[in-house]
């Protein structure tokens, strides 16, 4: 079943990915998450990823504040 990320988490991604100055391929690299993926959820709204994504994005993020 899929899931949504929320707006809070996903600004502090953008922001954190800004404050790193990291392109979206540094962070499918980094992540474990495909370059098409990342940019479909930062590009559109409610974009329905699998909790797998999700939870490698918010470690990425853990890992990173």
């Amino acid at each position: 079943m899929k899931t949504i990320i929320n707006n809070e988490v996903l600004i502090a991604i953008k922001r954190k990915r800004g404050e790193l100055n990291m392109t979206i391929s540094k962070l499918a690299v980094e992540t474990g998450v495909s370059r098409f993926t990342i940019y479909r959820i930062f590009e559109e709204s409610n974009v329905p990823v699998y909790p797998s994504t999700k939870e490698k994005l918010i470690t990425w993020l853990a890992k990173n504040s």
